[in-house]
């Protein structure tokens, strides 16, 4: 899949929360036409994170057909990542869509691209679109400092890609779920 040159999104998992956020910048080839775009969207009954770089028709399709896969698959986020994935690379109608997705849940986080790819990325931190690589290393050394708000590493990291990339701006959009609270036994 070539390089999207689209957005930065950029999530972290912390002990007690996971951040989703992204920059707000569209652009139209070389021309910026909106700087406060909201690529963060709350799914299944808000108990789901996605973010999407891209051709922003393309994910938005990729994110209705995501989401359907959600409610069928009862909310299970890694099972509606392989499904929508597997569709997406065997479809020929969703093979030429040109966008990525970036999902997570209390639980995990995935990337899924139309060339089939469901990845669980290392060090719970997640990254794609054009500033993924800025985002994703500038978050991993802030986590290595403090790992404890996601938010503000979400935030940092975003803000360091926006001054390196041309696609990234610093209008940044975050959302947070907070992680499930742990069962106690019942004697």
């Amino acid at each position: 899949m070539e390089r999207l040159r689209s957005t930065t999104v950029l999530c972290v998992r912390g002990p007690k929360t996971v951040a989703m956020g992204g920059d707000g910048q569209v652009t139209l080839g070389s021309m910026i036409v909106k700087g406060g775009a909201s690529k963060i969207r709350r799914l299944h009954n808000d108990r789901v994170l996605a973010g999407f770089a891209g051709g922003a028709a393309d994910a938005f399709t990729l994110l209705d057909l995501f989401e359907g896969k959600l409610d069928r698959n009862q909310g299970q986020l890694e099972r509606a990542a392989v499904e929508l994935a597997r569709e997406w690379r065997t479809n020929k109608m969703l093979r030429p869509l040109e966008a990525m997705l970036c999902v997570a849940d209390k639980e995990k986080t995935l990337i899924v691209s139309g060339n089939g790819d469901v990845i669980e990325p290392e060090h719970g931190i997640a990254a794609i679109g054009s500033g993924s690589g800025y985002a994703a290393a500038a978050a991993r050394a802030l986590a290595e400092q403090d790992r404890n708000d996601p938010r503000r590493i979400v935030e940092q990291a975003l803000r360091i890609a926006a001054e390196i990339c041309i696609y990234t701006n610093s209008e940044i959009c975050v959302e947070v779920l907070p992680k499930p609270k742990a069962r106690t036994r019942r004697r």
